[in-house]
């Protein structure tokens, strides 16, 4: 995108906003919009996908893409239930403050420990040596090292601008511990090009669930994208949503 077509963006993104946000009433009316939406997708991340689809909770790591810019953000927590239900939201998290979740084309969720029966026991017992927090950091950062996501690609600097961030040469805690978990990032990043590749669900469907993962899709599809309802959340009552598993 040329200096020009940015300047275009930006300007028609603040005029709309300037625009729906020109009462009072305007205001409320965009404020619920975008807190129902987020708290929809923030619903798909962690509750249960319906019978045998437990809701996501304690380690995970996530990815997020958007159409077009392909996966731009990686992270990993220790409390999936609450950093991914607050990750559309935005409160503390900088991603949907940029890459607003309207905009999300599909979301990755990967419960890594529901992996650990799946490596040899030698690894395992190295896991459970180093401990799920450092496992998850190593996970994360094996995952930035193979996708590159441009949103963890660089940081803020104290200039008011962007400095590198050189992962390769990282002494990290996330970047000692990944030499000691090969064959559990191999599981890991299986479950991730499965649900990535995978196609987008049929009309209702709202999620793709695998062994140890699930992709919510579709925040960006559609010419009303964004819009309560449209994401099939909203199609089917949320305790018993119509889902297509990936094995």
């Amino acid at each position: 995108m040329t200096a020009s077509h940015l300047d275009d963006a930006f300007d028609r993104w603040r005029n709309a906003l300037l625009d729906a946000l020109a009462t009072p009433g305007n205001v409320m009316a965009w404020q619920d919009r975008r807190y129902q939406f987020a708290y929809q997708v923030g619903q798909l991340l962690v509750d249960s996908g319906g019978p045998g689809i437990p809701p996501v909770s304690d380690h995970a790591v996530y990815g997020v893409y958007v159409s077009g810019g392909g996966l731009v953000y990686v992270g990993q927590t220790g409390d999936a239930r609450r950093r991914l239900r607050d990750l559309p939201v935005g409160e503390s998290h900088h991603l949907a403050t940029t890459v607003p979740p309207e905009t999300w084309e599909r979301v990755l969720v990967i419960q890594w420990p529901a992996l650990i029966t799946r490596i040899p026991a030698q690894e395992a017992q190295r896991a459970e040596q180093l401990g799920q927090a450092s496992c998850g950091l190593g996970i994360e950062y094996l995952l930035q090292i193979t996708y590159r996501p441009v949103m963890t690609a660089r940081r803020r600097s104290t200039a008011g601008g962007w400095s590198a961030r050189h992962v390769e040469t990282s002494r990290s805690r996330g970047a000692a511990a990944s030499t000691q978990l090969p064959e559990l990032f191999q599981a890991v990043r299986a479950q991730s090009d499965l649900l990535a590749r995978a196609p987008m669900p049929g009309h209702g469907q709202a999620a793709i669930y695998a062994d140890a993962g699930r992709a919510p899709h579709g925040m960006a599809g559609g010419p009303h994208a964004g819009r309560v309802g449209d994401w099939g959340i909203q199609v089917y009552p949320p305790t018993s949503p119509i889902t297509w598993k990936v094995r």
